[in-house]
């Protein structure tokens, strides 16, 4: 009988790599699994992004957060995944499951945080799902549409080897400081971005650059080289920690060399709070490595 491995075992990129062959596609998918969101033809010169993300009590949040930040960041986290395609978010499902012992006032108020958050990006939620659960415990995913030009939509797939790696805002911390419930998602400097052409590749940095870089640099079957004295970290936090630590909802990207000085003069005109840094190149070397950012089921 062959060996059944756990998923602890295999991990997340393995597991998704398994499951791929058991997806179907049809003529109207343009861009399936293995980027940020899914893209789909659209309408009226628009392509349809399509996302689906998760938080879970005990590993994205704490018992005892504020109600409205757990509601915020379960659809913030969606939403920074439509910024890093360039595109906008228009319409939100959620699926709640909670323990029937909870409170009916903690429900309001992850409601109200999803709420104020839709209304500052004008997304419509537009219904969904509640369920019980067998145990204590809390449990929120947001399915999430987005619109992109159509053909504009940047995938992380696409960076070429000598391209120039940058990132925006700052790195690390994101727990302790709870910059991850209060994040703003880089919807604005994604469209930008995406607008202007300069940019081969993008993605959003979730599980942190030690594990998105290196799933950017194999989807683009690349290599990549990483300076860290340019990293951006965050005040009172280590390179390492902005290395591995994730949950900085920032934009990940790579554009060529040639265009540097034209990508940081938008950057800086176009929104000039948000620092933009360059922190390495792309290398044609698949072979590249960083200490680890965060892991699921490991």
């Amino acid at each position: 009988m062959a060996h059944d491995p756990a998923i602890r075992q295999v991990g997340e990129d393995s597991l998704i790599r398994r499951l791929l062959p058991l997806m179907t596609v049809n003529d109207g998918l343009i861009t399936g699994p293995g980027d940020d969101c899914a893209v789909a033809r659209g309408a009226r010169g628009a392509d349809l992004l399509l996302k689906t993300d998760c938080v879970v009590e005990g590993m994205h949040f704490l018992p005892d957060t504020e109600p409205e930040l757990i509601g915020r960041k379960a659809l913030a986290r969606a939403v920074s995944d439509i910024g890093a395609m360039g595109g906008v978010p228009r319409h939100a499902l959620v699926t709640l499951l909670i323990h029937a012992d909870r409170p009916v006032s903690q429900v309001e108020g992850i409601y109200t945080g999803m709420r104020r958050l839709a209304e500052q990006f004008g997304i419509s939620l537009a219904g969904g799902e509640s369920s019980g659960l067998p145990s204590d415990g809390l449990i929120i995913s947001v399915a999430l549409t987005g619109e992109v030009p159509e053909g504009k939509a940047v995938l992380r797939s696409t960076a070429h080897a000598g391209d120039l790696i940058a990132v925006t805002g700052v790195l690390g911390g994101s727990f302790p400081t709870e910059h991850h419930l209060t994040f703003t998602p880089r919807v604005r400097e994604g469209g930008i971005l995406a607008a202007s052409g300069l940019v081969t590749a993008m993605m959003d940095l979730s599980d942190g650059l030690g594990a998105d870089l290196p799933r950017l640099a194999a989807a683009s079957g690349l290599g990549f080289r990483v300076q860290e004295e340019l990293l951006p970290v965050r005040q009172g936090f280590t390179a390492d920690q902005a290395v591995a630590d994730g949950e900085d909802y920032e934009l990940l990207m790579t554009f060529p060399p040639r265009r540097r000085e034209e990508i940081l003069r938008v950057a800086s005109e176009r929104f000039p709070e948000t620092p933009l840094t360059v922190i390495g190149e792309m290398t044609p070397e698949p072979s590249s490595s960083l200490p680890g950012g965060y892991r699921h089921f490991q």
